[in-house]
């Protein structure tokens, strides 16, 4: 499992492309992984035939871990297939594969985490050599060494990786007292979750699911029950285990919303004007076949506003202790996906005219939505803007994204009564919030950028007289 993006410790595995048996040629994607960024296709850099798939579909694998393992030598690969399971990796052997045993598939959700094996595992047999064993028509895999004191699972000290160490000193679980799961009697983060979790109450036993949770919370329906049937407790639950984006979305929000502090501002105002002008836009030549809306012209606002008040695209860098300004904007637009919350940015939006950052937010947002946003895309950001209103939202407080000095909301914009010329009359009005890390951004330079913006967009000419 390759590190595809920046530090990246793990992945999912989403789908197989090619089962053992099948040809494959150096450069052809054999998988799709999901890592706490986004989906990824993986091309294999080998020719050759795939002689097994270590690992099923909805596993988290470590970085670093085998995960196919392909003949290369120019025979051809045994008929029978690997048992897919979550096991060491495969040391390297000649011609034929060392005899392995039958691991249990499924994994049984748990309150936290990934879930646990269903039973103890029956780990496959295992050459002691610690050292690559090269042979014409081996696999081409790697082996590892069997521990670093050199003893078996039986050795005194725990055996666990020191990031499951330290989960598990913050857990408050001792390591002696968990039941190892992992390759050669190591302790994973599962077992130290499984060993966190309270024990369930005495309830009437739910029948063990048959397939994974879907990747999407979808609200789950009981059959209809005869007249002496009772409800299934399955009926009433639904696990999903936390994983992939939504789980490192869920650590980048609790890790900035308890260091950096929050402050947000609120501005309602009158945006009939740039409604208006949304919809001249719509009908220049200079715009046709480009998406205008509300958000183009908001998108816009921020980027002058930006320009008015550089020090608002900030960085607040803790190991250096010193406040990075950049003289770029990266501009980040939440978007609210399948596999959870994600922000890609447009790089250098400030360089770009009205109808090129047009054309830069269409392909964003559509590429978020069919899931293939690519980790670059979602680094380097340097303002977020996230667009509530679309849901008929008035305002929020929204979070910081990790990295970054300031994140606009945006409100629904609708029709209400408002004072106009002396007149109350129905205007076009919205609400715009904007939380700011106040370690960087005082009230003084967070209430001028956020009025700036209202400004801009009550009268948009001035996206011209102050650009």
């Amino acid at each position: 499992m390759p590190d595809v993006g920046e530090g990246l410790t793990e992945a999912e595995i989403l789908k197989w492309y090619v089962q053992p048996g099948d040809t494959v040629t150096d450069g052809q994607v054999v998988i799709e992984v999901e890592t706490a960024k986004a989906a990824v296709e993986l091309p294999i850099p080998f020719d050759g035939t795939v002689h097994a798939l270590h690992f099923p579909e909805g596993t988290t694998v470590d970085v670093g871990q085998v995960i196919i393992s392909v003949n290369v030598g120019g025979g051809d690969a045994p008929a029978v297939e690997a048992p897919v399971a979550e096991a060491a990796p495969v040391v390297a052997a000649p011609a034929a594969p060392v005899a392995e045993e039958e691991e249990p598939k499924g994994r049984q959700p748990v309150l936290v985490g990934y879930g646990v094996a269903a039973s103890s595992t029956k780990r496959r047999q295992r050459k002691t050599s610690s050292t690559v064993t090269a042979a014409p028509e081996a696999p081409a895999v790697v082996s590892v060494p069997e521990q670093l004191n050199g003893h078996g699972p039986a050795a005194a000290r725990p055996l666990a990786k020191p990031p499951v160490r330290k989960l598990a000193k913050d857990l408050g679980v001792d390591l002696a007292t968990v039941t190892p799961t992992g390759p050669d009697g190591i302790i994973t983060r599962e077992d130290v979750h499984a060993a966190a979790a309270p024990a369930p109450a005495p309830v009437v036993e739910a029948p063990a699911p048959v397939a994974a949770p879907a990747q999407v919370p979808v609200p789950v329906q009981a059959p209809a029950p005869a007249a002496t049937a009772e409800v299934s407790s399955e009926a009433r639950e639904t696990r999903i285990p936390i994983k992939g984006v939504r789980k490192a979305t869920a650590a980048a929000m609790v890790g900035s919303a308890f260091t950096a502090p929050h402050v947000t501002e609120f501005v309602t105002f009158d945006i009939t004007r740039t409604m208006k002008l949304v919809e001249e836009l719509k009908s220049d030549k200079d715009m046709a076949g480009l998406r205008v809306n509300p958000l183009l012209l908001i998108a816009k606002a921020v980027l002058v506003a930006v320009k008015r008040n550089p020090d608002i695209n900030a960085a607040w860098d803790e190991a250096a202790q010193e406040i990075v300004l950049k003289r770029y904007v990266n501009l980040g637009i939440a978007a609210a996906t399948p596999r959870g919350l994600i922000v890609p940015n447009i790089k250098d939006a400030h360089a770009q005219a009205l109808p090129e950052l047009s054309k830069s937010l269409s392909e964003l947002v559509a590429t978020a939505r069919e899931g293939k946003t690519t980790p670059a895309a979602m680094q380097g950001g340097t303002f977020t803007i996230t667009n509530v209103g679309v849901f008929g939202v008035d305002t929020g407080t929204p979070i910081l994204n990790p990295g970054e000095a300031a994140i606009l909301a945006v409100g629904a914009i609708k029709l209400q009564p408002w004072v106009h010329k002396g007149k109350v009359k129905p205007r076009q009005v919205t609400t715009l919030a904007l939380s700011f890390d106040h370690r960087l951004v005082d009230g003084e330079l967070g209430s001028k950028f956020l009025a700036d913006i209202a400004a801009i967009l009550e009268q948009p000419k001035r996206l011209i007289t102050w650009a």
